[in-house]
């Protein structure tokens, strides 16, 4: 009977699988070099029927045992997870009586295959749609073994049971069959080279001691070459040993306000004349001059006079409290000529009524290490 000679043929090769598992094992590919890749490929299907599935509505028609081949495509997402799609054409269905012909039927299957080792056993489970003289929807849970020929292809043998909800039938399958990856390539490292045989040991001629090599400043360059000695630890240095530097620019704003028709500093400002007073210590290359303004109330010739003693104001307070050099200092009045808010109200002539100096100045910094 042809279904009995496929399942000798199906035993043969498991029991030949099974005995070249370990000849071909090292052909296993790594399963992250399947992942993100299909497959595609043919099989050879069994399924025998449950007793309550008939040819026709006689009772004695009971279905027997089905085989023939099919195609599936598969989809390895992670290095343990599969999904396959697989299609069996039964051209041989059979019956238990003689009596009675079975027509033609199939087995359409989804599946999603899990691999707990990411080797060559798995589980499976899906659902599927057998049709055998009726078609039924299905849910199935089986499990399998691949055995890898190369890392692109390989062989599987697979059992499966089938249970249908609505007629309460059970089916059991059985699948041997092979598949190819599509992309895959080999990322095994390549075979070592036999080593290689060391050739006795030739006694050494004597050396001369090396000549010491001084760093004193540890800056990375011997005292041979270093042009500047003693440069700072922290700082990065060029090949002839000296400090790297960079440019930045320094720069100060002063700014003071004073009562209407005053040119008296208010106390509230002492702490920014100060401010002024460092950055001038900072950078001693560094003068700077004193604006003075006054609102637009009052004759121009008064506002000029007051705007000069305003600048002087402050000039003496840092000669006179913070010891900086007057021959560093210009004052100058400029009346009501720079107004900073042209409008004519008590705020615009607050914020008029003032000194105000900008300096700025471009200054090494060593870069560190």
């Amino acid at each position: 009977m042809k279904n009995q000679k496929f399942v000798k043929s199906s035993a043969a090769l498991i029991v030949a699988a099974a005995f070249t598992a370990n000849v071909y094992a090292e052909n296993t590919p790594n399963a992250d070099d399947l992942v993100g890749h299909y497959y595609g490929g043919l099989h050879g299907g069994y399924l025998k029927a449950d007793d309550d599935r008939k040819a026709t509505p006689d009772i004695n028609s009971t279905l027997d045992e089905a085989v023939g081949l099919g195609l599936e495509l598969g989809y390895r997402f992670t290095p343990k997870w599969e999904g396959r799609i697989a299609y069996t054409n039964f051209s041989d269905v059979g019956t238990k009586s003689d009596a009675f012909d079975a027509d033609n039927g199939s087995l359409t299957s989804f599946d999603m295959l899990y691999f707990p080792n990411a080797q060559s056993f798995y589980g499976k489970g899906g659902f599927d749609i057998i049709d055998l003289e009726s078609e039924d929807l299905s849910v199935n849970l089986g499990a399998g073994y691949r055995h890898y020929f190369s890392e692109r292809f390989a062989g599987y043998v697979e059992g499966s049971g089938h249970y249908q909800f609505d007629a309460n039938m059970k089916d059991v399958s059985a699948k041997l069959g092979l598949i190819y990856f599509f992309g895959v390539e080999s990322k095994k490292p390549a075979k070592s080279a036999a080593p290689v045989q060391e050739a006795a040991p030739v006694a050494a001629a004597a050396v001369a001691p090396k000549p010491e090599v001084k760093d004193s400043d540890n800056d990375g360059v011997v005292d041979s070459l270093d042009l500047c000695a003693n440069t700072p630890m922290t700082d990065k240095v060029d090949a002839e040993g000296c400090t790297i530097f960079t440019e930045k620019t320094a720069k100060m704003e002063l700014m003071v306000n004073f009562d209407n028709n005053k040119a008296v500093v208010k106390d509230e400002y002492l702490p920014e004349i100060e401010r002024a007073a460092q950055f001038l210590k900072t950078y001693p290359h560094v003068n700077l001059v004193i604006e003075g303004h006054t609102s637009s109330q009052g004759a121009a010739a008064y506002n000029k006079k007051l705007s000069q003693k305003r600048a002087d104001a402050v000039v003496a307070k840092l000669v006179n409290e913070f010891g900086i050099d007057p021959a560093r200092l210009t004052a100058v009045g400029y009346g009501e000529e720079r107004l900073l808010d042209t409008s004519d109200t008590s705020q615009a002539h607050q914020t008029n009524r003032r000194i105000q100096a900008v300096v700025e100045t471009q200054v090494k910094e060593a870069v560190k290490r």
